[in-house]
């Protein structure tokens, strides 16, 4: 009987993926708060073309933990390196992290394991936003026209997948 019990148990992980399910939780989440600052954004359809299609505000991504030079060196809220990989700016940009996310998390779970993949998308993307809120405090007097009007927020799962990418190329330079 335990035997059996812990074959079921075996049985259920495995169905979860060699991930443990991470690509399932990150997707699920991500596009809840998508939603969620959706519903707190007091004006979707301000214009801005089909980039900005179901875009939430800037105050209602800023209330659920943007991230940036403004938040985190004016208003002292440092936990939203930790938050700001979790939300997106519009419906194109939810839909290209997920994908990258499900094409990049299951080979770095199945190299590195799901516990590992876990800290290189956290730890990642926490180090991607502390950089650019670094960058927007101290390097605003840089006249590079990508600067010009560069945003107060940030936002996005770029840095946690691109730390993905980073751990694959390291296995891949390491083996």
């Amino acid at each position: 009987r335990r035997l059996q019990q812990q074959q079921q148990r075996l049985w259920r992980l495995r169905r979860l993926g060699r991930d443990l399910g991470f690509t399932t939780i990150v997707t699920v989440v991500c596009v809840g708060l998508y939603l969620a600052t959706l519903a707190a954004s007091q004006d979707l359809m301000r214009g801005g073309g089909l980039m900005s299609i179901l875009s939430p505000d800037n105050l209602a991504l800023f209330t659920f933990g943007a991230s940036g030079n403004v938040p985190v060196f004016g208003y002292g809220r440092w936990w939203t390196v930790l938050s700001a990989s979790w939300l997106h700016g519009s419906l194109l940009h939810i839909l290209f992290n997920m994908y990258a996310l499900r094409q990049l998390a299951p080979p770095t779970a199945e190299l590195y394991g799901p516990g590992r993949t876990v800290i290189v998308y956290v730890v990642g993307g926490a180090a991607g936003f502390i950089a650019s809120s670094l960058a927007g405090h101290y390097l605003w007097w840089i006249p590079l026209p990508m600067l010009r009007g560069a945003p107060v927020i940030t936002i996005g799962a770029s840095a946690s997948i691109c730390a993905m990418i980073g751990a694959l190329l390291y296995y891949g330079h390491r083996s």
